[in-house]
């Protein structure tokens, strides 16, 4: 058995990770900057905020407390932090985190999209507000209706589809007003929605599993609310680009991404994240190789 510290235990990447730890037989320390209810973990912990100057002590502290063997962020606004501090972070405990470099691409969904574009991967047609005029630029520029959405941000938080609809665009002009470039313009993908999870080793991809979306928390755009495995050999392409993608950023450990079809059926990776995702118990593969890296028979920092 390890020990281990969730961050985000309240949140449902966190907290499914948790569960399916204990399931295991491992002991699990969830953290979170909300109080949570003690059933979330084997002990439950309240922390700061990811961007106070004591969150990094206050995890060192944890650790030494309850004698921590592996740490696993799960929560998109601390994963930089910790990936640039993992190898000093606390002696003997292990990061389940990727390298800082690859880690601050994906953070940024503008230079996610940069960089997989370069690397000639499908992405939808992408920019900043400030490279148009105005929205009615910028969907005949990016070839439909555009998605806008914070480059930095957890989740589904602030995405928002702009299209021509029978106030003849009156309201996307609107939110174009205030959008700056802390925001990214993508063209929308109105097909269906994928949720692969890899797990890589900074140049391949051992494990990855296809999730599809079946139904999204604000109808078309938004959290996944329910998923299904997509087996193979169906949607393989959106298989094929999620290894690509992760082996383009150099990613290592567990990457949670979102790719959807564009109209032609083609699929493009629309964000990345280099962590758990929500719907990670629905492909338990990818605990299986986090644990052979950092808990073979529950012994942390042995490889098999």
């Amino acid at each position: 058995m390890a020990r281990f510290l969730v961050t985000g235990v309240g949140g449902p990447a966190g907290g499914s990770l948790a569960t399916q730890l204990r399931a295991r037989g491992h002991w699990v320390l969830g953290a979170d900057m909300q109080a949570v209810e003690p059933g979330r973990a084997d002990s439950v912990a309240q922390v700061s905020r990811a961007d106070a100057p004591e969150y990094l002590w206050e995890l060192r502290g944890l650790i030494a407390q309850h004698g921590v063997n592996v740490l696993v962020p799960t929560v998109s606004d601390e994963l930089v932090l910790i990936s640039e501090a993992r190898d000093d972070l606390a002696p003997g405990v292990d990061v389940v985190v990727a390298d800082p470099a690859p880690v601050r691409i994906a953070n940024d969904k503008f230079h996610t999209m940069t960089c997989l574009g370069n690397a000639g991967l499908g992405v939808p047609n992408f920019g900043l507000p400030s490279s148009f005029g105005s929205v009615e630029e910028a969907m005949d520029a990016l070839g439909g209706p555009v998605v806008v959405k914070p480059r930095v941000s957890r989740g589904g938080r602030g995405v928002r589809v702009l299209e021509r609809l029978a106030d003849r665009g009156r309201n996307a002009a609107r939110v174009w007003a205030t959008l700056n470039d802390d925001w990214i313009v993508q063209r929308f993908a109105s097909g269906t929605e994928y949720a692969p999870v890899v797990h890589g080793n900074g140049t391949e991809v051992d494990t990855v599993v296809v999730l599809e979306k079946t139904e999204l928390k604000e109808g078309r755009v938004g959290n996944a609310l329910s998923v299904r495995r997509s087996e193979a050999p169906l949607d393989r392409d959106v298989a094929l680009l999620a290894v690509s993608a992760a082996g383009a950023l150099g990613l290592r450990g567990p990457v949670d991404m979102d790719i959807r079809r564009m109209p032609d059926g083609t699929p493009v990776v629309l964000e990345v994240n280099a962590r758990f995702g929500a719907n990670s118990a629905h492909a338990p593969e990818l605990l299986d190789a986090v644990l052979r890296v950092h808990a073979p028979d529950g012994v942390p920092g042995r490889t098999e």
